[in-house]
């Protein structure tokens, strides 16, 4: 490390814990990453902003590249536009509630993007949309691995969804998909192989579209798994993708990423010790690190997250094996400790690196990011719906 990196590092110990740390320089190489894996497979990268919530990180990713975002919630959709951010995908299935609310963001000069899966949404949809005098550019979602909603590719629903879209005047802008599914694969060879089965399944529900002289200008697919791992995304207009930028335990799991490239964490503070049992007590419980026990069910399991040191160099071996609501326990996989207080006396301030970076940023209102080339920064977080 640098001395500025020292700097930047000695400012921690003015922060109250636990808080959420951003390590920029990793953060940024991830995002050049990406970006660079795009660029090379020739597409369109549109990142998912729901990992991070926050303007800054939205901008860093534009300047490397990207074009236009998307979003989980209306409420980011109109914090991202009010800071010009216009090209917007809402990826969340659309229902009648909360038309009014795209409209007001479309009538308000935002390219707004939403997304349907069923005839009775698209029904409601070309119907308000007539009501109000308004077109909606809709997106269909297609179902390409059995992981959540959307419609698979072959099935007659996608064309009677899309003529409803069409023959009721709305803008049929494309089909979509995520294969969420390939975060339960670990090996080269799998994650190629459902990246190739996401991006089949969505050209071939495109090329049905075409087929039948619908309109489908769009081929939108992601995950941060295969995003890394496709080998080609021939008939792919764009890609989505979201953790990446942050990376956590789970995507160090699947193979996607290195720990050194995990460029969230939360500072925490040692409290106690039960000395007996090999733990030291901290001030980050599962209100702090959330309860995603994503690693779980993994080739590893971290617990609620990997323990490194406060210049986020990680103690191999130790773990946050137990939560309570603002108590965590810090304890040496396997045997206990019996150094455990002298190895972490109380005061100790350290990072632990999360299972999951999206639920874990969602503990908090701000992210408190470092920069050896800058002073600490707080950049807030958006909350709600």
């Amino acid at each position: 490390m640098t001395s500025t990196h020292h700097l930047a590092l000695a400012t921690l110990q003015t922060l109250d814990t636990p808080a959420a740390i951003i390590d920029v320089p990793r953060m940024q190489h991830n995002i050049a990453r990406m970006q660079s894996r795009m660029d090379a497979l020739g597409v369109r990268f549109r990142p998912h902003v729901k990992t991070s919530k926050c303007v800054e990180v939205a901008h860093a990713q534009i300047a490397a590249g990207a074009s236009g975002i998307t979003v989980s919630t209306l409420k980011e959709a109109a914090r991202f536009f009010d800071d010009g951010v216009t090209d917007i995908l809402y990826a969340v299935g659309m229902v009648a509630s909360k038309l009014p609310a795209a409209l007001a963001l479309r009538r308000r000069g935002c390219d707004l993007k939403i997304i349907t899966d069923s005839v009775a949404s698209a029904q409601a949809i070309v119907a308000f949309g007539a009501e109000h005098g308004e077109t909606f550019d809709v997106w269909i979602e297609i179902d390409t691995d059995g992981h959540r909603s959307g419609i698979r590719p072959e099935e007659d629903a996608l064309l009677d969804v899309a003529r409803v879209l069409h023959d009721g005047g709305a803008r049929l802008g494309g089909v979509m998909t995520h294969a969420g599914s390939s975060y339960d694969f670990d090996t080269p060879e799998a994650l190629a192989a459902i990246a190739e089965q996401e991006r089949a399944g969505c050209v071939l529900a495109a090329t049905r579209l075409r087929d039948a002289g619908l309109p489908c200008a769009v081929v939108s697919v992601g995950s941060t798994p295969t995003a890394l791992a496709a080998e080609h995304l021939e008939g792919v207009t764009e890609v989505r993708a979201g953790v990446y930028v942050f990376f956590d335990l789970v995507m160090h799991n699947v193979g996607v990423c290195t720990t050194d490239e995990l460029a969230l964490s939360v500072l925490t503070t040692v409290i106690g010790h039960q000395a007996d049992k090999g733990w030291a007590i901290v001030d980050a419980g599962w209100m702090a690190m959330s309860r995603d026990r994503g690693t779980q069910k993994q080739k590893r399991d971290f617990g609620y997250g990997q323990v490194c040191r406060v210049d986020g160099s990680l103690v191999p071996g130790y773990v946050l094996s137990g939560a309570n609501q603002e108590h965590g326990i810090l304890s040496r996989e396997g045997e206990p400790d019996p150094d455990i207080v002298a190895r972490f006396p109380i005061g100790t301030l350290l990072r632990i690196l999360p299972n999951h970076a999206c639920a874990t940023g969602a503990q908090f209102p701000e992210y408190h990011a470092i920069d050896p080339a800058r002073d600490l920064a707080t950049w807030p977080r958006l909350h709600g719906w």
